[in-house]
């Protein structure tokens, strides 16, 4: 997951732009947050543990001056929650320093690393993002030759802001996994991780980084190459379209709210109930309960109420977190009491938050949970950027849909087809990464997936 953010803008105030910019991306990773600046050269990196607010304040932004920013909210797919860990980090190369926040995640990062640390590169991180800012920092050509370099030997998912030389530099992996877009705010340039840190600054949405495409930015405009042949097809993440994506942002020219009003609706012609009410698990079950609402004239009602001030409890790191953030996130309203409802999410992948929530509807004493998804079973781990974690943990991965009704308690269980799903987003199945949801990668992947592997044995 993570969100980042750039800019360049010689008159303009770098870092509260990027801040905003971070606060619309906050949704993408909630472990830490940094900003770093350049002035004149010069660079400068605040980042510590904690959601934006945490962890800037007004005397802090103030003393973060320069002509270009970059930002970057942390979800941790590969190294573990820790200071070290969180991005924009730092790189003091053999040529130049490189500041580099990464969404996305390298299938080849250990090779790469071993190859790294073998010339002489120490790696002060756990992270995968690590090894490509090294390359970057310790390759003696020029800045955007030295990014397509090192482009040509990552293998995996990168959408990438990075600040290097005074310039302002982005670039995207050549399958095009997580989004990354270009906008202006007159002349100025921005890059975010999606339109809606766009919106949120002002900015105007331009195109976006081409896949396998590198940016370089400084006071002369815009400098561009096609650094990697883009893959074809492309295979951007569907889970972005159901989950991830704020609902405001636009991917691939489609509206993600839009998007999921549609799953709901084809959910409701695949696997219609009778039933009192429609409830989504906010927010991101939200669009499609609305959808799934209309299509069959079911009241739609809030009936779960969110603490909106805990985070989303599937990016927490720890699975007891996650199930106290359950807890500590939703309650239900009285109206459900003796009434046939229908709860309506984005995705089952461990089974715990569904399992509470339908006991916490039947304790608040609603007769029927129909429980409808607007994705089909996650089944399989992700090698690109989400923490789908081991896949014995994964429920759909060893039960049935009639296992895993019962495993969480509800009357009824029905996920949305592939082949509906795919047809909600208007983009071709062809262009789209659903290995979660298949099995079927678009790279070859590691056998298996460590997300701590780089961390220091722990001593007994």
């Amino acid at each position: 997951m993570c969100g980042v953010f750039g800019v360049y803008a010689g008159e303009r105030d770098v870092a509260r732009l990027t801040y905003f910019g971070l606060f619309a991306l906050q949704h993408r990773g909630q472990e830490s947050a940094g900003i770093a600046v350049s002035e004149q050269g010069r660079l400068t990196a605040l980042r510590d543990l904690g959601l934006v607010t945490q962890v800037f304040d007004e005397q802090k932004l103030h003393g973060l001056q320069g002509q270009v920013a970059i930002g970057h909210t942390r979800y941790s797919t590969t190294g573990s929650s820790q200071w070290s860990n969180a991005q924009p980090l730092v790189q003091h190369g053999g040529v130049r320093t490189v500041a580099l926040g990464h969404n996305g995640n390298l299938v080849n990062a250990t090779a790469l690393r071993d190859e790294l640390s073998e010339s002489g590169v120490t790696m002060k991180a756990t992270s995968d993002s690590e090894v490509i800012a090294a390359l970057i920092a310790n390759d003696e050509a020029p800045l955007l030759d030295a990014v397509a370099n090192a482009m040509q030997r990552l293998e995996g998912a990168y959408s990438i802001v990075a600040l290097s030389e005074g310039k302002l530099v982005a670039f995207r992996d050549p399958h095009g996994f997580r989004p990354l877009v270009l906008g202006r705010i007159h002349d100025d340039w921005v890059v975010a991780s999606e339109t809606c840190a766009l919106d949120l600054v002002g900015a105007d949405f331009v195109r976006e980084v081409g896949r396998g495409e590198a940016v370089v930015i400084d006071e002369t405009g815009l400098q561009s190459v096609q650094a990697v042949e883009p893959a074809s097809p492309g295979a951007l993440c569907i889970f972005e379209f159901f989950y991830l994506a704020r609902p405001d942002t636009m991917l691939a020219g489609i509206e993600v709210h839009s998007a999921r009003l549609r799953m709901g609706e084809q959910l409701a012609r695949e696997a219609p109930v009778d039933a009192d009410l429609v409830l989504p698990i906010p927010d991101s079950g939200t669009p499609a309960a609305i959808g799934f609402s209309r299509a069959l004239g079911i009241p739609f009602s809030e009936g779960l109420i969110k603490n909106r001030y805990v985070g989303r409890t599937f990016i927490q790191p720890d699975q007891e977190l996650r199930r106290q953030g359950i807890k500590l996130k939703f309650n239900p309203l009285a109206e459900v009491s003796g009434k046939r409802v229908v709860v309506v999410d984005d995705s089952i992948v461990r089974g715990n938050t569904t399992q509470q929530i339908v006991q916490m509807l039947k304790d608040a004493g609603a007769t029927e949970v129909h429980v409808r998804i607007s994705s089909p079973p996650v089944v399989g781990q992700c090698f690109y950027g989400i923490d789908l974690a081991d896949p014995d943990e994964l429920i759909a991965n060893k039960k049935s849909v009639d296992e895993v009704r019962d495993y969480i308690g509800a009357t009824s269980l029905a996920y949305i087809s592939h082949d509906g799903l795919v047809a909600a987003t208007r983009r071709p199945e062809s262009e789209l990464c659903r290995a979660c949801l298949t099995g079927d990668y678009p790279t070859p992947v590691p056998l298996e997936h460590a997300k701590l592997r780089y961390e220091p044995a722990v001593r007994t």
